[in-house]
C-alpha cells in the first residue's frame, strides 16, 4: 500500500542540473526499472522538453504514457555523437526498455573483419563478432565514414575488400591496387604485409598519414583549389571518425554525470589559483591555409558554456601560418578591447589610481554589481576572466603572456594546454604539470578546450564554404579579380548575385550590359 501512495517526484528542478552536452538519458519508473533510453546532442534541451506542459499537451499517446510512468531519470555524457549512438544501442540491448520499440529489431553497428588464415585476406563488413579466430575492428557508428575509409585503404595499402578468395582477374589488373606495384606482380606473402599495415591503420596508428593529408589539403587551399581542399577535408573527417579509438561501454564503466561546480573547485585546488575561477576564457587558433587563419574565444561561467560571450576572430596581422604570432594578436585584441570599454564607461578612473589594472577592473566590476544587483551580474559590460587557457604549449603560452604584460594584466592566471599528452604549461615553470586522467579538473579543461576548437573550426568551415562558393566566378569569362571583388562587395555572396537581375548586375561599377548578361547566364548554368 505504501508504494501506491508514494507521491510522484517533481523532476523539473533536477532538469536544471543536466549539462548542455551530448549524451544519453535513461527514464525510470517507480520500481527503478529503465523504461526508455534516448540520446541527444544537448541533454539539457532534450530532457527538459519532456517536462514542458506545452510539449506534454502535444505529445502522442505513447510519449504521454511513458511520461506518466517516469519517476526518475539519469544522464550520461559522452565525447561525441558517435559515442552517444553506440552507448544508446548498448543500453537498449542491455535493459530492453518497453518504450524503445524502434530498437526491437536488435540492430547492430558495423564491424570490420579480416581472416588472416586466408591466403589472400580481405577486409569485410560484419554485424556480429564470432569466435572464429578472425580479427575484428569496431564497432563503428558512422557507416558512411567506414565505407569511405575502406575505399581509402584499397588505394593506399592495395588491400582487397569485400568478396572472398584469391583476387579475380579484374582485381589483378586494376590500378586501384597498385601500391607500389599491382597485385598480379606480388606474392600472397607480400600481400599479407600490406594487410598487416592496413590493420595497424585501423587500430589507430594513423596520425602520420592524416597529417600528410592535412598537408595536401593546405597546399590545395593555398593554390585556391578549394574543391580539392574540401574533398580532402571530408576524407580526413571520415578517417578520423573511423580510426579514433572508441570507448567500450560496459555496465561498470558508464561515464559519470558531470558536476561543473565540483570540477571548478577541483581546478582551483589543483592549480592553486588565487580564487575559484567563476569565469574562464579559452583561445584556439585554426588554420587550413594562409588564406584563412581564424581564432576563437569561448567563455565558461561556473563550469558551463556561456555562449553570449563567445568571440571569433580573423587574424589580420600575421603572414603565413604562425600560431604563436596569431595567438598574440588575438589575446591582444580581446583584452585591449576589455580595457578600452572599461575606460570609456569609467573615464574618471582611467588610470585606476594606484591600483594595478586587474585590481582596478575588479573594483569597477564590484561597483557595477552593487549598483545593478546580482540579478544583472551576467550583463556586466566590463569583465576580466578569473582564468585564461590557451590551446598549445610553451610557445602559445609565452606569446599570450607577453601581450598580457604589455596591457598590465600580468596578474591574470593563465595556462597553456598541450593537446597530445594533455600537459599543462604555467608561466615561469620549466616543467609541465599532468593531472590524473580521471580528475574533474582535467575533464573541465578538456571540455573548454574542445569547445574552443569546435567553435574555431565551425568558423573556418564557414569561411572556406564561402570562399569555395566565390571561386566559381574565377571561371566566368570576362570577370577579373577586380570585377569579382566589386560584384561580391555589392551583392555580399555568390548566392545573392545568382538571384540578381541583369539590370541589377549592370548597375555595379565596372560591369557593362554585355558582361552583366554573361555573368547572369553563367551563374544560371552553374
Amino acid at each position: 500500500m505504501g508504494a501506491s501512495k508514494k507521491e510522484k517526484p517533481d523532476l523539473r528542478q533536477k532538469v536544471h542540473e543536466v549539462p548542455h552536452k551530448p549524451g544519453i538519458y535513461l527514464m525510470r519508473d517507480r520500481f527503478n526499472r529503465v523504461i526508455y533510453v534516448g540520446k541527444a546532442r544537448d541533454l539539457r534541451k532534450r530532457v527538459s522538453s519532456y517536462f514542458l506542459p506545452s510539449k506534454i499537451a502535444q505529445a502522442d499517446l505513447k510519449t504521454r504514457a511513458m511520461l506518466d510512468a517516469v519517476w526518475d531519470f539519469e544522464t550520461h555524457t559522452v565525447r561525441n555523437d558517435a559515442e552517444s549512438l553506440l552507448l544508446e544501442g548498448k543500453l537498449i540491448k542491455e535493459y530492453r526498455p518497453r518504450y524503445n520499440i524502434s530498437f526491437r529489431d536488435d540492430k547492430r553497428f558495423l564491424l570490420v573483419k579480416i581472416d588472416l588464415s586466408e591466403e589472400w585476406p580481405r577486409f569485410r563488413l560484419a554485424r556480429f563478432k564470432k569466435d572464429d579466430n578472425a580479427r575484428y575492428f569496431g564497432p563503428y557508428a558512422h557507416s558512411g565514414a567506414l565505407r569511405q575509409t575502406l575505399n581509402f585503404m584499397r588505394k593506399k595499402f592495395g588491400v582487397l575488400t569485400f568478396g572472398r578468395g584469391s583476387p579475380t582477374e579484374r582485381e589483378l589488373k586494376s590500378a586501384t591496387y597498385q601500391v607500389p606495384v599491382r597485385l598480379s606482380e606480388i606474392t600472397a606473402e607480400q600481400y599479407r604485409e600490406r594487410a598487416a599495415q592496413a590493420c595497424e591503420f585501423l587500430e589507430g596508428h594513423s596520425r602520420e598519414m592524416i597529417e600528410a593529408l592535412e598537408g595536401e589539403m593546405r597546399k590545395a587551399a593555398d593554390k585556391t583549389d578549394f574543391e580539392k581542399a574540401a574533398e580532402l577535408r571530408n576524407m580526413i573527417d571520415d578517417l578520423r571518425n573511423t580510426t579514433r579509438p572508441m570507448r567500450r561501454f560496459t555496465r561498470g564503466s558508464l561515464p559519470s554525470t558531470i558536476d561543473p561546480t565540483a570540477d571548478v573547485q577541483a581546478l582551483a585546488d589543483a592549480l592553486q589559483l588565487p580564487r575559484v575561477p567563476i569565469v574562464m576564457e579559452c583561445f584556439d587558433i585554426s588554420n587550413i591555409s594562409t588564406t584563412h587563419v581564424v581564432a576563437s574565444m569561448v567563455c565558461f561561467r561556473n563550469g558551463v558554456p556561456d555562449k553570449d560571450f563567445y568571440r571569433r576572430y580573423r587574424v589580420r596581422t600575421v603572414q603565413g601560418q604562425d600560431d604563436f604570432a596569431s595567438m598574440a594578436e588575438v589575446v591582444r585584441r580581446r583584452y585591449s578591447r576589455v580595457l578600452l570599454e572599461a575606460r570609456e564607461k569609467n573615464p574618471d578612473a582611467a588610470e585606476f589610481s594606484q591600483e594595478d589594472t586587474v585590481e582596478g577592473l575588479q573594483r569597477l566590476e564590484k561597483q557595477t554589481l552593487n549598483a545593478e544587483g546580482d540579478r544583472e551580474a551576467k550583463m556586466v559590460p566590463v569583465r576580466l576572466p578569473d582564468f585564461i587557457i590557451v590551446d598549445g604549449g610553451k610557445g602559445q603560452l609565452s606569446s599570450a603572456c607577453r601581450e598580457l604584460q604589455r596591457l598590465g594584466l600580468h596578474d591574470l592566471p593563465i595556462i597553456g594546454l598541450a593537446k597530445e599528452h594533455e600537459e599543462i604549461y604555467r608561466p615561469g615553470r620549466a616543467l609541465p604539470l599532468q593531472l590524473p586522467v580521471d580528475s574533474g579538473a582535467l575533464r573541465l579543461l578538456q571540455r573548454i578546450r574542445d569547445e574552443a576548437h569546435r567553435f574555431a573550426n565551425t568558423y573556418h568551415q564557414l569561411l572556406m564554404k564561402k570562399r569555395i562558393g566565390e571561386s566559381i566566378l574565377d571561371d566566368c569569362p570576362g570577370v577579373s579579380q577586380n570585377r569579382k571583388s566589386l560584384l561580391l562587395r555589392k551583392f555580399g555572396s555568390v548566392n545573392r548575385l545568382r538571384k540578381a537581375s541583369i539590370e541589377e548586375i549592370t548597375s555595379t561599377e565596372g560591369i557593362g550590359p554585355k558582361l552583366a548578361d554573361e555573368v547572369y547566364r553563367f551563374l544560371q548554368r552553374h
